[in-house]
């Protein structure tokens, strides 16, 4: 009998899948042709412990990954490096991430613009799903450190030639006020409040 395929919001005990994330990632873009923003390990893992990103399994193998990033002051979000393994495609894993993380990113912050930047038509079906609506790069953040994230795709020079103004990838944004299409688990949120509680004890104690 086929295993059930879980989908969690991350947490430490998930680093040990970072590696095989990374290598997943990085697979997937060589097949497509496309370029990804560099990640390293220290960052995905850093993510999993935040609890800003949703992985999935089956068992104890990993099945699919998504995390969430937070750009100009957190007023603006993405989530960002959707990948199933190969073994676990079509089986709808990526719609269920996506509704994961879209569903985290909305209860933590929940007044921020969410946007996507994609090249693949089945993300763009999901976006569409969820109340994203196509927008022009202006649109976007204007945080330098999320665009800096674009000088790993094969495609940069295209995004340099225009300015910024547009690019392979089709921007999508969603604004703030729709219905969550996953239940966040309620041990999670006690944990996200708890960590939040720690984020601003440090801010006080600079």
């Amino acid at each position: 009998m086929e295993e059930e395929i879980k989908v969690l919001v991350a947490d430490a005990s998930h680093e040990k899948y970072v590696d095989t994330i990374l290598k997943t990632i990085e697979d997937a873009a060589k097949d497509r042709g496309t370029g990804i923003a560099k990640r390293t390990h220290e960052y995905l893992a850093t993510k999993m412990r935040e609890a800003k990103a949703v992985i999935a399994l089956s068992g104890d193998r990993f099945a699919g990954f998504s995390y969430i990033e937070t750009w100009g002051n957190k007023s603006y979000v993405t989530t960002s490096g959707l990948i199933v393994h190969p073994d676990f495609r079509g089986k709808g894993i990526a719609k269920k991430i996506k509704d994961m993380t879209f569903s985290l990113a909305r209860m933590r912050w929940p007044h921020a613009k969410i946007f996507s930047l994609t090249s693949g038509a089945a993300v763009m079906a999901m976006n569409t799903q969820l109340g994203y609506k196509p927008a022009t790069f202006a649109d976007l953040t204007d945080d330098e450190a999320f665009w800096r994230g674009c000088e790993g795709c094969v495609n940069v020079d295209v995004l340099h030639r225009t300015n910024r103004k547009y690019c392979i990838c089709t921007a999508m944004l969603f604004d703030p006020e729709e219905h969550l299409p996953a239940k966040i688990p309620e041990e999670v949120i006690v944990r996200i409040t708890k960590l939040e509680r720690k984020e601003a004890e440090k801010e006080l104690s600079k």
